[in-house]
């Protein structure tokens, strides 16, 4: 998605160009695109010039967008996973836990774009500090020993 959505919005990438930069076999990246084109992420441009493009605007692209296309859901654990379950979620002290966490990843994924990942400004947003800890805003001067 990252080499697709630098070409965003008038050059197609062809799959060649992505699998080369990525590292990746094109027959692996091929099962990947399809994914994300069923999901309606991004679609082909066929003919010569042609490649695969974004659906949407990079901002407009959550990476929980394409982690759920990919991946689905976001489970920290097997128990957590929807096809599998949890045998023991009645007894289990943690599944809570990792529900939460799992929650809490995927609320901040759906805050990151590919624009954020595309222009850096992914560490530049204002998250909210971590509970607990005291926010700084300067160090205080020191005194001149004269």
């Amino acid at each position: 998605m990252f080499e697709i959505a630098k070409g965003y919005p008038e050059k197609p990438v062809p799959i060649k160009d992505i699998a080369e930069k990525q590292a990746v076999s094109v027959a692996y990246l091929e099962q990947i695109l399809n994914k994300l084109k069923n999901g309606g992420l991004i679609r082909s441009v066929k003919g010569p010039g042609g490649g695969y493009v974004l659906s949407k605007k990079p901002e407009n692209v959550s990476i929980s967008a394409i982690l759920n296309e990919l991946e689905g859901p976001v489970a920290i654990t097997s128990c957590l996973d929807p096809e599998e379950g949890c045998v023991r979620v009645d007894g289990c002290v943690t599944y809570m836990l990792w529900k939460s966490l799992g929650e809490k990843i995927d609320a901040f994924l759906k805050t990151v774009t590919l624009k954020d990942l595309i222009t850096g400004t992914l560490f530049k947003k204002n998250f909210p500090p971590r509970a607990g800890s005291p926010r700084r805003t300067s160090r205080p001067r020191r005194k001149s020993s004269k």
